[in-house]
């Protein structure tokens, strides 16, 4: 195996029982840092230092992360120009800031039907009549199939 001492320096290829026998003497372990290498990589090191080193690396990293908020943007259809600026305005901030942002339309219940007939009479769906936005079979019709 490959063996690291304590001070970095590379010791080269010695066998399994001189390289537990100098950590024995430096009074550290004998840790395994590349295990699928030809030959494999040990280093003599203190083993609680390492993993205490790996964890305080860890909560550092996480420290750093950013977490990206989802920004919502509510707006109605009638909305005036100067409050559609200041609401894009939002918008750019919040992706300027890394945020994602939804936008939200939100629609009177008169409007939404008056919105959707619109809507599918210009697709080619089937007709509806102006005062009755859904049209249904009445009840005393049958259904033949």
């Amino acid at each position: 195996m490959q063996l690291i001492d304590a001070e970095g320096v590379n010791r080269g290829v010695v066998s399994i029982n001189d390289a537990l026998l100098a950590a024995e003497d430096a009074g550290m372990d004998l840790v395994e840092i590349v295990p699928h290498a030809q030959p494999p990589v040990c280093k003599i090191a203190d083993l609680g230092k390492m993993k205490y080193q790996s964890q305080k690396k860890a909560a550092e990293a996480r420290k750093r992360q950013k977490t990206i908020e989802i920004k919502e943007i509510k707006m109605r259809p009638n909305i005036d120009d100067h409050d559609y600026e200041t609401k894009m305005k939002a918008v750019r901030r919040f992706f300027d800031e890394g945020d994602k942002v939804k936008l939200t339309l939100r629609f009177a219940a008169a409007r939404w039907r008056i919105w959707s007939l619109a809507c599918s009479s210009s697709t080619g769906s089937r007709k509806r009549s102006a005062k009755s936005p859904r049209s249904r079979p009445s009840r005393s019709s049958k259904v033949v199939r």
